[in-house]
């Protein structure tokens, strides 16, 4: 008995050092640190870190343009999330179906957009909304969609073309996993494409589907590469845009304790959020 627990705690250890020297480690130094805050004696006095308790948490909650970058990427949630999955489980109900000739071919091509990294994605799309660069001038000097009104709904654009693929990849690998007597059954029952998607490939692949929406619960919180390449194109989209680029710029002026409040608060509304939704989909599965 000694001995597997000294096996198990041999192939554990490596994971469990990596993991706590950088996961738990920063997460302990960010909560050090938004409990620290700056003070000088004086105007040009010599900057001296003491102790503040929860002074910078309150300056957090008190932060208007934070809590309007909260309610910005939530809007941006409830309406991208939905639309990117929707696509996803789509293209990979079609993958499936068998209709589509060239599956390796269109797998791999719905997949690419992800290997583009976000920043080049963003700037990308960013000249192509641009009414001055893109080579679509009828539409975009119509819609401007660096506006104001637009800018959300264009990064929308851009995370969606960029995450479908993966997205719709794991759809696809848990559709691929479903035992073909559960289709030869659905057949003899005279189940056509149709019913059989709606009624056994959609239910089965439910939790895929879960496991989705929360990897794209918590990357909708920490929207930052997007964001922060369309300042440069738009002017609507100020340094406090989303919770993420407000951290990035707290810390840039610097106000390392400010921006690790920041973080705390916004990490503490990502596991709310994401267990949140879990807990909501076991309640339905439960019924």
């Amino acid at each position: 008995m000694k001995g597997k627990k000294g096996a198990l705690l041999f192939f554990i250890a490596p994971f469990g050092l990596l993991f706590a020297a950088f996961y738990l480690a920063p997460i302990g130094y960010a909560i050090k640190q938004s409990l620290y805050k700056v003070e000088r004696q004086g105007t040009f006095g010599k900057a001296q870190e003491v102790f503040g308790g929860l002074d910078q948490y309150v300056r957090v909650f008190s932060d208007g343009p934070f809590w309007d970058s909260i309610g910005r990427v939530l809007l941006f949630g409830v309406v991208q999330v939905p639309v990117m999955l929707g696509i996803a489980l789509f293209l990979a109900l079609l993958l499936d179906s068998g209709l589509v000739k060239g599956r390796r071919f269109f797998r791999l091509a719905f997949f690419v957009p992800y290997a583009v990294p976000g920043v080049v994605a963003a700037i990308m799309w960013g000249f192509l909304y641009s009414p001055n660069l893109s080579p679509f001038t009828a539409v975009t000097s119509a819609v401007d969609m660096l506006s104001a009104d637009f800018v959300l709904w264009a990064m929308a654009n851009v995370v969606t073309w960029v995450y479908v693929g993966y997205n719709m990849l794991i759809i696809y690998s848990s559709l691929l996993a479903i035992p073909q007597e559960v289709y030869e059954a659905a057949r003899m029952d005279g189940a056509g494409a149709i019913r059989t998607a709606l009624s056994i490939k959609i239910p089965l692949v439910m939790p895929a589907i879960i496991l989705t929406t929360v990897f794209s619960i918590i990357g909708t919180l920490q929207l930052l590469a997007e964001p922060a390449v369309f300042r440069t194109f738009s002017s609507a989209v100020t340094s406090t845009y989303t919770p993420n680029l407000t951290v990035y710029s707290t810390s840039a002026i610097p106000n390392f304790n400010l921006a690790a409040a920041f973080s705390v608060v916004l990490a503490l509304a990502t596991c709310l959020l994401s267990f949140g939704f879990l807990k909501l989909t076991q309640r339905g599965g439960d019924k």
